[in-house]
């Protein structure tokens, strides 16, 4: 790890001024000259029509007709398990209601109320779950009508959905059926990309759909492979959310009280290099504004990982992800700004040696005490079972 020269300011997205505006200043891709740019929050709390929404539901058809497609699916799907749900339901309560309706109804044939029943019933489910879909669906395209005008205020794109991206961080190129939701990114000056993101592992009972927040913003020089996990999300015995476990043997600890709030992973024989990264005063930084969220640097990336999704159209939500970007994202910039692998040696290549790319994987040790508990119990069942 080396520094040649002194290093230059960065620009970053400040925080909100006066509460519906703000500074961006975003750095080109090869220098850190500052553009400042006034971000408006105000469209995301006008209000919103119903032509508004019709009309941009109508552009979105055509810019994006598979994600419509996968709208229907995902109401015909759950229109189908509600009927079939209903039909198990029915099974056990129709006896008691064709003798209470045969007892309401004077004369009433039992045989005519099995036969009316159940229809009622199965109807009454399906217009329930298609109003309770289209009111759902009204707000989150009013939201989404909101982010647009947000977006077109100030120079990002918003989508509704794009596939899911080629990023080396540890969420990313996971499972099936990836994609990114509604997001924004940057068109000009440094690449910066923030929203939700969703992936499914498993199949039959055993799938599950994985959904994050995230930001990714683009660096000027390749860094070695560090992840800050966040202690405020962790899980169980404090084991990690994120899905890559990394060696133990990684853990770099840092002054003062940092490590409440983060576990830091780096590379073996790149501990000067991490201290090199994480001065003081980004520590303070990263304790500031996202002890909450997990960060991650690797190649030329910096991320930033929610264990939920963000919510759609919150102006606090997007100001404290400009924040980030303005504080830990400028600060990680200054401080990395004319760094080198001593095992390159040459500041040219922008490349990082083999050893330092990537983590190494570990294990969770709370994974093995569940299986191993599940192991006692299961022996012990079958123990006790063969002494009686």
């Amino acid at each position: 790890m080396k520094n040649n020269s002194p290093p230059r300011s960065a620009g970053g997205i400040a925080p909100p001024l006066g509460g519906e505006s703000a500074l961006y200043t975003g750095p080109s891709p090869c220098q850190h000259e500052a553009m400042e740019r006034e971000i408006d929050y105000r469209g995301l709390i006008a209000a919103v029509s119903a032509g508004d929404v019709n009309a941009y539901r109508a552009a979105e058809r055509l810019r994006n007709p598979a994600a419509e497609g996968r709208r229907i699916t995902a109401l015909v799907i759950t229109i189908v398990s509600a009927i079939l749900g209903t039909v198990v339901l029915a099974s056990f309560l129709l006896p008691p209601l064709v003798v209470l309706g045969a007892g309401v109804v004077s004369g009433a044939d039992p045989r005519e109320l099995v036969l009316v029943v159940p229809p009622i019933i199965i109807a009454m489910t399906v217009i329930v779950l298609v109003v309770r879909f289209l009111r759902g669906s009204r707000s989150v395209w009013s939201d989404r009508v909101r982010m647009s005008r947000f977006a077109s205020a100030n120079g990002f794109v918003f989508e509704t959905e794009s596939a899911g991206p080629s990023y080396p961080g540890a969420i990313f190129g996971l499972g099936s059926s990836r994609l990114v939701t509604d997001h924004f990114r940057t068109t000009d000056d440094r690449f910066l990309d923030f929203g939700n993101y969703r992936y499914v592992t498993g199949s039959g009972k055993s799938r599950t759909t994985h959904q994050w927040g995230f930001l990714a913003l683009s660096l000027d020089r390749a860094l070695p492979h560090m992840v800050l996990d966040s202690r405020a999300n962790n899980g169980l015995l404090g084991s990690t959310n994120l899905p890559a476990v990394f060696s133990r043997e990684q853990v770099l600890s840092l002054e003062g009280d940092f490590d409440r709030y983060f576990t830091l992973y780096c590379p073996a024989e790149y501990e000067r290099d991490a201290l090199y990264v994480f001065t003081p005063d980004l520590m303070a930084l990263l304790v500031d504004e996202a002890a909450p969220f997990d960060v991650e640097i690797v190649d030329q990336w910096m991320f930033v990982y929610s264990v939920r999704p963000f919510p759609l159209a919150d102006p606090t939500t997007y100001q404290r992800l400009l924040r980030i970007v303005s504080t830990v994202g400028a600060k990680t910039l200054t401080q990395t700004d004319r760094y080198v692998d001593e095992r390159i040696g040459e500041f040219g290549p922008n490349v990082v040696a083999p050893q330092g790319q990537r983590l190494r994987r570990g294990f969770s040790w709370v994974s093995v005490a569940v299986i191993a508990l599940f192991l006692v119990i299961w022996f012990g069942g079958i123990f006790s079972n063969f002494l009686n």
